[in-house]
């Protein structure tokens, strides 16, 4: 009985994630667009490099994060800010293992799906769900944070991989990546698969389509990109972003997906 009570409880509590609607998903693409061309920017353009880009960006990930747990409700511009954080900090992390380490985008993919897969898993037999409708109490909302960063940054590799190891390019993968979301999509509205997979699918997989898009638009010609600036790209990004964020203003997430 009290184990009910104290579930029956947390339910209760208002979530501190947006409401998953189509605006949520075209902000989470154009977010981790942003975070490619935002961590190229640093590790790249200013020649910081892949390692003082990392650490810029954990510290500003770790901050929002500690800014997101404490505050106690759902705070559109917040949560955004943490997003954008994971994707920088993915871009950067995914970077530094491929490239810097020498394990290459097959052994960087690889890793990282092992780690998301283990972190969902954890947190699935810790909370019994990995909903990420009823994000309301600091435990799961670690253990979501936690996931959407190893998420952020599987989706950098897997990016690369498609585009640069697998030979496909930039628009051969942002193909990919897109046709794999539509199956997502038909799923959702003609199949009874659980929704909080679902969920997770779409959301792993807006990060290589991001990934990639930032990389057409900010590599150089020769290598299949539009060589624009990578700092007015990611100021155009944002700016969209935030103006999404002006003009429609989101809710909260009304409680568990089943």
């Amino acid at each position: 009985m009290r184990r009910r009570t104290m579930t029956q409880t947390t339910a209760s509590k208002p979530s501190k994630v947006p409401e998953v609607t189509l605006l949520f998903w075209i902000i989470k693409i154009a977010a981790t667009t942003l975070g490619e061309t935002g961590g190229d920017a640093v590790s790249m353009s200013m020649d910081l490099g892949y390692l003082v880009g990392t650490l810029i960006f954990a510290a500003l990930f770790i901050g929002a994060v500690i800014f997101q747990v404490r505050a106690q409700r759902f705070h559109p511009f917040l949560y955004w800010l943490t997003i954008i954080a994971t994707t920088m900090v993915g871009t950067t992390l995914a970077d530094y293992a491929d490239r810097s380490l020498g394990i290459g985008y097959t052994g960087g993919s690889s890793l990282l799906l092992g780690l998301l897969l283990a972190s969902l898993l954890i947190w699935h037999r810790t909370m019994g769900s990995v909903s990420a409708d009823t994000i309301n109490t600091p435990k799961v909302e670690m253990f979501y944070w936690v996931t959407i960063m190893f998420s952020q940054t599987l989706g950098t590799a897997l990016g690369d991989w498609t585009a640069d190891t697998a030979g496909l390019g930039y628009t051969g993968a942002a193909i990919i990546f897109g046709s794999l979301l539509a199956l997502v999509v038909a799923a959702y509205f003609w199949t009874k698969l659980p929704r909080p997979a679902l969920f997770w699918m779409a959301f792993i997989l807006t990060r290589p389509l991001g990934a990639v898009v930032g990389d057409f638009l900010d590599k150089p010609v020769a290598n299949g990109g539009l060589a624009l600036s990578r700092y007015s790209a990611s100021a155009a990004l944002l700016g969209f972003i935030v103006a999404c964020l002006l003009i429609f203003p989101q809710r909260p997430a009304k409680g568990p997906a089943h």
